[in-house]
């Protein structure tokens, strides 16, 4: 009876965070605001008390945490960080001490303990020290604002904000202890697992992981093996299993196939991080006027530790207003990974309920402002830098009004066979003819054979691992920035999605490049048109050196004549077999 009351409760904390998350998405605010309304509707302090074993909850609720820190370690790119800008290193290795140097004082002043076994201020400063990656990549995903100087110095400070956020994991244990040979030891332990994690990630890892890599199957499983192998090496050593889970996915994220892991982990991490948020909102105590007041000045002082902590450092690095301004905006938000450090300090003693509430009723207050400023984030910056002009400030002639450089790949084939080879061939011969328009290097390839990826890359070819059947990996891939995406494979080939299906995906996803894809009928060919592809492939009418000038035209001039006369052409054909 016990396991059909947990079944049970997961089905009603599900439910209610669908319901929550539909309401959440119909009002554009963010999901994770549903999923802690969810929590507190069920739960037993201001909610009806539908989920009676909340501890289970929270329990199961811990491996969505695990696969959250897991993924957040597989997007950190390491090698970016070392090859950044002199302005974003300094932003990234100067918010956060800065963040920590004035939200101390801060919350000590207005009451929150700090001393005698209590690191509430401590808390709420780290908490409020560190900006949501989700709500931040997800705007700026939506407004193609990513691939712009100020959203690369946005995503350059998250990453480093993960990077303290480790360092933070591996001395929560000692903070009961703060000796410097505890902390020292805390550190020695963190340090010594990742050199382990990275060095099999070097030596061991690519071994593996090319052995399985032509069965997809296996990728997610040895993942997630991974994963839980370094997390429960951080447990057995004394670290947080959350750190380790974060140190996995560092390890797996410099391997051609951490896209490919990230889209077959995110759904179950999905699962598991509802109940994660369920089961902190569940532990909402019915808020306080003075609750209230300490999360509105909370919110306000974070907005203004942004301007205190980013914007002096990247308007002195010579980034000018713009540049300098826009990343402030951008950050000036809690992060779900704050939730994450406040409720381990609970579980460790460190912070009372109390303090959790607060934080919580920050990030929902801060996820909802923010959520607004983002999608004005030009506006308040013009507004800013007026008045920050008035008072005295020279705009150094930071980076231009215009959008960021592209990305490099100006072309992406989607999946590698065949006729994909056939028109690389086309391209890579126009490159020995060293034509000066030669467009070998601006190709890139997605696609999941490690053979052809290896042979791809000892031609010099930019290429990713990963299935490109899944929405996540085209998001994560980042080809929003492409001029002409392609997809030669017919149906038949395909696995997991159609030449339709992905069309739809593609005019989502980057809806300014022109879309290739293939059919090998005459009747798909016509409906692939009408759905809106810019060009239809099919092999029995189109050679590879056709094709070649046909994406040559589509990124130089366009399509719009050539898919007239080719729909025209399709229309007119009438053959037994179509």
């Amino acid at each position: 009876m016990h396991d059909v009351q947990i079944l049970s409760d997961i089905a009603t904390a599900i439910v209610a965070a669908t319901a929550a998350a539909l309401l959440a998405r119909l009002l554009k605010q963010p999901l994770i605001l549903g999923y802690l309304l969810a929590g507190v509707a069920v739960g037993p302090a201001m909610g009806f008390g539908l989920v009676h074993d909340h501890e289970t909850i929270e329990l199961i609720s811990e491996i969505g945490l695990i696969l959250l820190l897991f993924i957040i370690g597989l997007e950190m790119d390491v090698a970016k960080l070392v090859s950044a800008g002199r302005a974003l290193i300094l932003a990234g290795l100067l918010q956060f001490p800065i963040g920590l140097a004035i939200g101390i004082p801060f919350f000590i002043l207005i009451g929150l303990p700090q001393g005698d076994g209590r690191f509430d201020a401590a808390y709420a400063a780290v908490a409020v020290s560190l900006s949501s990656t989700m709500i931040v990549v997800k705007l700026l995903y939506d407004k193609f604002e990513l691939a712009t100087l100020p959203g690369r110095l946005t995503l350059g400070v998250l990453v480093f904000q993960d990077v303290w956020a480790i360092l933070v994991l591996a001395l929560q244990p000692s903070l009961l202890d703060p000796s410097p040979l505890v902390v020292g030891a805390s550190l020695f332990k963190g340090v010594w697992l990742i050199v382990a994690a990275l060095g099999a990630s070097r030596m061991f890892l690519p071994r593996l992981f090319a052995f399985i890599a032509k069965v997809p199957e296996l990728m997610l499983v040895t993942a997630l093996a991974w994963c839980f192998l370094i997390s429960g090496m951080a447990s057995a050593l004394g670290l947080s299993r959350e750190m380790g889970a974060l140190i996995a996915g560092v390890g797996l994220s410099t391997l051609p196939y951490n896209l490919d892991v990230i889209a077959k982990v995110i759904n179950i991490r999905d699962f598991f991080v509802t109940l994660f948020f369920v089961a902190l909102g569940m532990q909402i105590p019915v808020p306080t006027p003075t609750m209230i007041a300490i999360a509105v000045a909370t919110s306000l002082f974070l907005a203004a530790s942004r301007f205190l902590s980013v914007f002096p450092i990247l308007y002195r690095a010579g980034q000018g207003l713009r540049t300098s301004l826009l990343p402030t905006i951008n950050l000036s938000q809690m992060s779900e990974f704050s939730l994450v450090i406040a409720a381990l300090g609970l579980s460790l003693g460190h912070v009372s309920p109390e303090t959790v509430a607060m934080l919580t009723l920050t990030f929902a207050l801060t996820s909802v402002a923010s959520t607004y400023a983002i999608a004005s984030n030009h506006e308040i910056e013009r507004a800013l830098t007026l008045r920050l002009k008035s008072l005295g400030f020279a705009d150094k002639g930071g980076a231009p009004e215009t959008e960021g450089k592209k990305g490099e790949a100006a072309v992406v084939f989607l999946g590698f066979y065949r006729d994909a080879s056939s028109i690389l061939h086309e391209f890579e011969m126009e490159e020995r003819q060293d034509r000066a328009d030669s467009m070998l290097h601006e190709i890139q390839v997605i696609d999941f054979n490690p053979e052809v990826l290896d042979e791809l890359k000892r031609r010099g070819v930019s290429c990713i691992y990963g299935d490109v059947s899944s929405q996540e990996t085209l998001h994560h891939a980042a080809i929003h920035d492409a001029e002409v995406v392609v997809c030669t494979l017919p149906d038949s080939i395909l696995k997991g999605t159609s030449n339709l299906r992905l069309l739809k995906q593609l005019l989502r996803t980057c809806p300014h490049a022109k879309i290739i894809v293939a059919s090998e009928t005459i009747t798909g060919a016509r409906a692939l048109y009408d759905a809106g592809a810019h060009f239809v492939f099919v092999p029995r009418f189109h050679p590879a050196h056709r094709m070649a000038e046909v994406i040559r035209t589509a990124r130089e001039e366009g399509l719009t004549q050539i898919r007239a006369e080719e729909y025209k052409a399709l229309l007119g054909r009438d053959e037994v077999l179509s």
